[in-house]
């Protein structure tokens, strides 16, 4: 009844492994002429990644038979997009390359709110206290291990959340191309080292309005 819960995205993949061979295999044999990033979307723990992961291994496998040439600097990442996987991110981090976290799922499934939903989209908010605290402990856990961290959804191009993100340590922002420019502006403005300290504020403060007016504050100081 609800897709965003069901059959889509890694689950349909290691459901259909013929349709999944199909798109590893084109991406393997693609490797050798660019610079590729493999990512997994929507897992939700350790079994899924690592089974993954076994998918690519023995497509690699059959190409080498075949006498295709594969890359050796491929990069393997997975989305931070469930409340499961951030939590876990720490055992994630030592399998995976990367992660990009996909901010508007993981809103969505952190406060358990259908955005398209007028009854309960004021409920969904990049600043709430929750899923800021997700946010951190998946930069933390990954940084620790090593890993770089991006990303991806409507906050990472949002004004009133950059400030909070750069100051947790985010490497890469991904949004869409309309957003680029003020971004761009915003960040050159910004003093990481303060933007550091705001974030150790503004997670112990349990009002999201309270964050989003604290934020406005240091950045417009």
């Amino acid at each position: 009844m609800n897709p965003f819960l069901g059959y889509r995205a890694i689950r349909i993949c290691l459901d259909r492994k013929d349709i999944f061979i199909t798109q590893i295999r084109a991406l393997l044999r693609a490797s050798v002429y660019g610079n590729l990033r493999i990512m997994f979307p929507m897992i939700s723990g350790i079994n899924e990644l690592r089974e993954a992961k076994e998918v690519i291994e023995e497509v690699k496998g059959e190409l080498a038979l075949e006498n295709i040439k594969v890359s050796d600097e491929i990069q393997i990442g997975i989305m931070i997009e469930i409340p499961s996987a951030a939590v876990i991110s720490d055992m994630l981090a030592k399998e995976v390359d990367f992660f990009s976290i996909g901010t508007n799922d993981l809103i969505q499934y952190t406060v358990a709110v259908d955005r398209m939903n007028e009854k309960v989209s004021y409920l969904y908010s990049p600043l709430n206290p929750g899923v800021l605290r997700l946010i951190k402990l998946v930069v933390d856990n990954a940084h620790k291990e090593g890993k770089w961290v991006g990303v991806c959804g409507e906050m990472a191009g949002d004004l009133n959340a950059i400030p909070v993100l750069l100051g947790m340590g985010l490497d890469e922002f991904s949004m869409s191309a309309s957003s680029i420019l003020k971004a761009r502006k915003l960040i050159s403005s910004l003093k990481y080292d303060e933007m550091k300290n705001m974030v150790s504020e503004v997670l112990n403060m349990s009002l999201t309005e309270e964050i989003s007016k604290h934020i406005e504050s240091v950045v417009n100081n």
